[in-house]
């Protein structure tokens, strides 16, 4: 079993803390695996009796069995569990006051979920965990409708560190596999390349693009799958609703108004197959609305649709450390910077680009991601913008050569992308 320790830790975290967890993330990156194997062994480890870890799946047929239910049934009649039948199970199982461990998986296919879980808030001796899939519970609205009381672990597919964990050998060996084909856990399970690149486009057609059209009622599949096109071929540029509509039209004759695009662009981020960040002013201590930066949740999915045609790997680096800096908790920003330079003679303000701004509490690191830099001159243009910050917080350059940190006489590092992806606390080397 691949080692998910930072989500299981987590979990332990958030344990008998009144609150229903609300385990959040992308189709097939591993929740039901995090919650019913890697935390449900936990539990039994820590010395919790079988009888009082209750799992409940509502996408398994035997499950369903348990409580007169039948996936059949429920498909052919468009209809969601009953929720009386569960709430009557669920009552059954608990025979005593010890404390009870409800594990759901894919919760959105009970009827009135909300509501029923909201009445186990309520029971001293019930600690509540969930999964699920549906946008609108994957959303922060939905932990609104826990009364406040919804704590929310986002899951992510495999990061580098939890690959090499998994995959072993040489690390260089295996960064070449990952920022090819990503970090889907079960391409573990295909042994071929045509198998994993099968796998892939499989996932991105058939289970992620295909549910979001259903779920949100998609008029334009057509456009929408322009849109991810486009967004997978210009990973971490800037754009806009109005770039997205004009670039379609002038290249693909498609006609999609900014709105429509807008609605699209929401509906791929609240399946959490892209994530968006906002440029910040570092001086000026605000934030510009628009454009913004949009990545991929996993490189492999991203390669596939794009056919491996476009397997930019400075791209893919930036894409990935955008993710790392997420899975690590962090908020994640765009710098910008204003300098004043001589431009043919005259002198005009110039804005400076600094790839990532990092935030966690009271920490904040300036990163900029760097392929190479093969030159002193290159060297210089990657730094320029973090020299031009002023402040005291940490700032960094990530290469992809494999370098030890090294920190210069502005007091920038320099370390290499490995060295940065294995140690969780690289940040602070």
């Amino acid at each position: 079993m691949i080692k998910r320790d930072l989500y299981l830790q987590r979990l332990i975290d958030r344990m008998n803390n009144g609150s229903i967890k609300v385990i959040t993330g992308i189709r097939r990156c591993g929740k039901s695996v995090l919650l019913f194997d890697i935390f449900g062994e936990y539990l039994l480890q820590q010395g919790i009796d079988k009888g009082h870890i209750i799992k409940f799946a509502f996408d398994s047929e035997d499950d369903l069995e348990k409580i007169g239910e039948n996936m059949l049934d429920l498909a052919e009649n468009k209809r969601k569990v009953d929720p009386h039948k569960f709430s009557a199970y669920i009552k059954s199982k608990l025979t005593d006051d010890g404390k009870y461990y409800l594990l759901l998986d894919e919760v959105q296919q009970l009827g009135s979920f909300e509501a029923v879980l909201n009445s186990y808030l309520y029971k001293k001796n019930l600690d509540v965990y969930v999964t699920g899939s549906n946008s609108k519970f994957l959303s922060s609205d939905i932990l609104t409708e826990f009364r406040g009381r919804g704590d929310e672990v986002r899951v992510y597919p495999l990061s580098f560190s939890e690959f090499y964990s998994a995959k072993g050998g040489d690390k260089y060996d295996a960064w070449d596999e990952y920022h090819l084909y990503g970090g889907m856990p079960a391409l573990f399970e295909r042994n071929t390349e045509e198998q994993k690149i099968e796998y892939l486009k499989t996932l991105m057609s058939k289970v992620y693009l295909s549910d979001i059209v259903e779920r949100n009622h998609v008029q334009y599949p057509d456009e929408m799958d322009s849109i991810v096109d486009f967004l997978c071929s210009a990973i971490g540029s800037l754009t806009n609703p109005k770039k997205i509509s004009d670039t379609l039209k002038s290249i693909k004759g498609k006609s999609i108004s900014d709105v429509t695009a807008k609605n699209y662009l929401g509906y791929l981020t609240d399946a959490f197959l892209f994530d968006s960040a906002k440029r910040y002013d570092v001086k000026g201590k605000k934030y510009f609305e628009t454009p913004l930066k949009y990545y991929m949740a996993d490189v492999g999915l991203r390669n596939a649709r794009l056919n491996f045609r476009q397997v930019e790997e400075n791209h893919i680096m930036e894409n990935v450390i955008f993710n790392e800096l997420k899975v690590r908790g962090y908020s994640v920003d765009v710098g910008v910077v204003e300098s004043k330079e001589t431009i043919e003679g005259k002198r005009k303000l110039k804005q400076l680009e600094i790839d990532f701004v990092a935030n966690k509490g009271s920490k904040k690191y300036y990163i900029q991601s760097a392929y190479e830099m093969p030159t002193e001159e290159k060297l210089r243009q990657e730094k320029r913008s973090l020299i031009k910050v002023g402040d005291s917080f940490k700032k960094l350059v990530i290469v992809k050569e494999n370098i030890r940190p090294q920190t210069d006489e502005e007091g920038i590092v320099t370390m290499g992308l490995i060295n940065f992806l294995l140690d969780q606390n690289s940040l602070d080397l």
